[in-house]
């Protein structure tokens, strides 16, 4: 957009290719607007860098009323459901929020960071679990800040997500009741705060069975269908299968089943299956998805409602707070082949 004028809700409706009304409804109420709708506008607002009418108010009163929301990935399924959540409870108390996507570049987030450095945002809600790192000095100036859906690996920033290790046993335990001993877990990080808490409930129900560390199986991986894919692979090629995998989010969960399927498996017949987050597309898989829900409209509005206190300037009672999973029985477990045979 040219810097000579503002971009308006015209610009955004043109880019987005959707009605001005559309436009509207899918900013003032999102859950009443189709997801890929959503997404669509949201990348026009991003790309346009339009601004609702807090921020005319936010100019009119001499301070900020807006919010950024800072993102990697703005078509991750979790994110439009916490987004509603976080905006609802922002309009609710006369704010507005600005997304920014980060698109998993370094340089963009630094360029975020000046813009908060500017006083432009009142506060900052964080998706990408790490700060940019060699600018202390901006760092240092954030405004109230508050990480959702991944732990913020280097800010010390509070954090409101979902239980993931309650998560990841609630998955292992059900794999263990079926008859698995040997199962894997696939999509281990080391940089990934989420990952590894998903890991740890993976150890402590296994833990809890009473199953040796000998007979685990940990794969690496960095929550894409391929990282999926590539670790199934990797377990054929070293000839060390399990009976079930447990996958660290749905995404590798479907490289994984794309994989067996590719090689004449049956799920569950052959192998099971369990993900994490529930996106929308793990009913409509075959077999649908065993997974671990997470809370992510609650997510979203806990979030707020934790920065919206510390605008205040409240001291907040919790500097991390953590939902409660659900676990949803779908298709893809059942008892291991041979336990089914003596049956």
């Amino acid at each position: 957009m040219s810097n000579s004028s503002p971009a308006t809700i015209e610009d955004v409706a043109r880019i987005a290719e959707v009605s001005i009304a559309t436009v509207s409804r899918a900013i003032h109420t999102p859950e009443k607007v189709a997801k890929s709708t959503r997404l669509k506008v949201n990348q026009a607002i991003a790309v346009t860098g339009y601004t609702t009418n807090a921020m005319a108010r936010s100019l009119r009163l001499g301070r900020s009323n807006m919010i950024l929301v800072v993102a990697p990935d703005i078509g991750d399924p979790n994110f439009s459901n916490i987004l509603v959540g976080l905006e609802n409870e922002a309009r609710a108390h006369g704010y507005g929020v600005l997304i920014g996507h980060t698109q998993n570049d370094a340089q963009r987030g630094l360029e975020y960071l000046k813009f908060l450095n500017s006083s432009q945002a009142a506060g900052l809600i964080l998706f990408t679990g790490i700060l940019p790192f060699g600018h202390q000095a901006m760092t240092a100036r954030l405004p109230p800040s508050v990480g959702v859906f991944e732990p913020v690996f280097n800010g010390g920033i509070p954090y409101v997500g979902v239980d993931d290790i309650e998560g990841a046993r609630k998955a292992v335990d059900l794999l263990i009741a079926e008859g698995h001993r040997k199962i894997a877990f696939v999509g281990d990080s080391r940089t990934r705060l989420a990952y590894n808490r998903r890991r740890m409930g993976y150890h402590a129900g296994l833990d809890a069975a009473g199953i040796p560390p000998g007979g685990r199986i940990v794969m690496e991986g960095d929550g894409t269908i391929e990282s999926g894919r590539l670790a199934l692979e990797q377990l054929f090629v070293r000839d060390d299968l399990p009976t079930a995998f447990m996958c660290v989010n749905d995404q590798t969960a479907l490289g994984v089943m794309i994989g067996l399927k590719a090689r004449g498996y049956e799920i569950p017949r052959d192998f099971s299956v369990t993900g994490f987050d529930d996106v929308p597309q793990a009913s409509f898989m075959t077999p649908s998805l065993t997974t671990v829900r997470q809370p992510r409209t609650a997510i979203g509005k806990r979030a707020m409602a934790l920065l919206l206190e510390m605008l205040s300037d409240a001291t907040p009672a919790e500097t991390e707070i953590l939902l409660r999973p659900d676990l949803v029985v779908r298709n893809s477990v059942a008892a291991p082949a041979r336990q089914r045979a003596t049956r």
